[in-house]
């Protein structure tokens, strides 16, 4: 529940140290807005209360005429940094690395004719966005992309997804509880969503600067906007594909609705089939696994490096702190297990080879694979889809990265319940070619299976309420 109300005179003397530093941003840029209109958490998150943000300050920017930056409404975050220094919500780890997550949102709107006072969804928008980063414990990066599937207004827009950026006029502050970034919050089309996936958000962020009806260069979000990018100018769905050619794809990895099954050793019979399937169901993901997981995805996002696998080994990855990463390190783990996969010592579970495994997505997930073939395994690279329960996670490898524990010689092997899947160049075309009508998932039937006997692989494409059932 929220409270809208203006900041009172002479707050900034009374405020927390950390809420201090970002008003003393915000005033920087809005000296002539003192007290602007907030939307605040009636009972505080670190008292019990929904909405992890405590404030949501709102401005009224008039843009910049010589810029072509029409007047909009400005939005800023308050909560997602350490606002207050004694621990109440955010671990204080020292004054040199983040504050908090490190970041709070902005998010830039277009203002319409005649609106005299900000429209309040979106700071519900950023409540949400904000509700999945305290609950996953996972940081956003600029280029990051959100499928939200949704008009970000509960409008008919075609405004349905998110990107995120750095602010262009906030800029980083160095708080006593660390440093805090502004990134802001991009609506896009679906179209421009699918576009980030396949090659990577700051490309098309890049894009959406060229375009004025698609935000300009301050990127603000016009939720009347009809036209995609690729419609206003059809020259730069051109860009985009000599960007996935030669490029590839910077997204390394989702989280997402998946499971696997090892089929090396089949049921006898379909009486047995339910109990040897929840036998051989993998475990929770443990905390050493969890962490190699997302060193996997953080070191997948740095470009023109040579695509390394983190070793499976007794040593916990060393924690970044610093703001310049293309991934920062989430603070710990989320995915807290009560399960007996937690307590097991990490170098006592042993690396299994697998002769045979059957994967299953559900269908926006399986539209991600042709994505994580083309745009990363022809160019190198991996992919992992880690599950969103957090209790199990699929790796596609590539023959050209290293530390991988799957090898040609035993292309599948599963560590805990860890899968990585190794495909050589050959068996990617001809997946490719096979996979070639998830393009047009609309089409799709499902459940939908693609099988490769001779490699002894199976793929199946689920619908969602497949995966409400412990058995899907």
């Amino acid at each position: 529940m929220e409270d809208l109300r203006p900041s009172g005179p002479g707050i900034a003397a009374l405020l927390p140290p950390g809420l201090h530093a970002i008003y003393q941003e915000c005033r920087r840029l809005y000296s002539d807005q003192p007290n602007p209109l907030q939307v605040t958490a009636i009972v505080k998150y670190w008292l019990g209360g929904p909405d992890p943000l405590d404030y949501i300050s709102m401005y009224r920017n008039p843009g910049s005429p010589t810029h072509d930056v029409p007047e909009h409404w400005h939005y800023v975050s308050f909560g997602l940094s350490d606002l207050y220094g004694d621990n109440r919500v955010h671990e204080f780890t020292g004054i040199e690395g983040p504050s908090g997550f490190g970041f709070e949102l902005t998010f830039r709107l277009r203002r319409e004719t005649g609106e005299t006072a900000p429209p309040t969804w979106p700071a519900e928008l950023m409540q949400g966005l904000a509700r999945y980063v305290f609950q996953s414990e996972n940081t956003l990066c600029s280029g990051d992309h959100v499928s939200w599937h949704s008009p970000l207004d509960n409008s008919e827009s075609r405004i349905q997804h998110m990107l995120l950026t750095e602010d262009p006029q906030l800029q980083p502050v160095r708080t006593p509880f660390g440093t805090v970034a502004f990134l802001q919050i991009v609506g896009v089309c679906t179209e421009e969503l699918q576009a980030a996936q396949q090659w990577n958000g700051q490309g098309i962020l890049e894009l959406l600067r060229t375009v004025q009806v698609a935000g300009g260069s301050w990127l603000i979000t016009d939720m009347r906007r009809g036209e995609t990018i690729f419609e206003s100018d059809p020259h730069l769905q051109e860009r985009v594909d000599k960007g996935i050619a030669s490029d590839g794809s910077n997204l390394s990895g989702v989280s997402a609705k998946c499971a696997w099954v090892d089929l090396s050793r089949p049921p006898e019979d379909e009486e047995d089939s339910r109990s040897i399937y929840l036998e051989m169901q993998p475990r929770r993901l443990s905390d050493k696994d969890t962490e190699q997981i997302r060193e996997v995805l953080r070191r997948g996002l740095e470009l023109n490096t040579k695509p390394i696998l983190p070793p499976i080994s007794s040593q916990k990855p060393q924690q970044q702190n610093g703001m310049n990463h293309d991934r920062a390190q989430a603070r710990k783990d989320s995915l807290e297990s009560e399960s007996s996969a937690a307590t097991v010592p990490h170098e006592l579970i042993r690396t299994r080879q697998l002769e045979s495994v059957h994967l299953k997505f559900n269908q926006e997930s399986g539209t991600l694979i042709p994505l994580s073939l083309r745009g990363r395994l022809l160019h190198g690279r991996h992919f992992t889809y880690k599950s969103i329960t957090g209790d199990t996670a699929i790796t596609f490898v590539s023959t050209g990265v290293e530390g991988a524990f799957a090898t040609e010689e035993h292309p599948y092997a599963a560590h805990g319940p860890w899968l990585q899947i190794l495909l050589n160049e050959e068996f990617v075309e001809r997946m490719l070619e096979d996979l070639e009508d998830l393009a047009t998932p609309e089409e799709v039937k499902l459940p939908k299976e693609y099988s490769w006997p001779e490699k002894k692989l199976k793929i199946t494409i689920l619908p969602e309420s497949a995966f409400d059932s412990p058995l899907q």
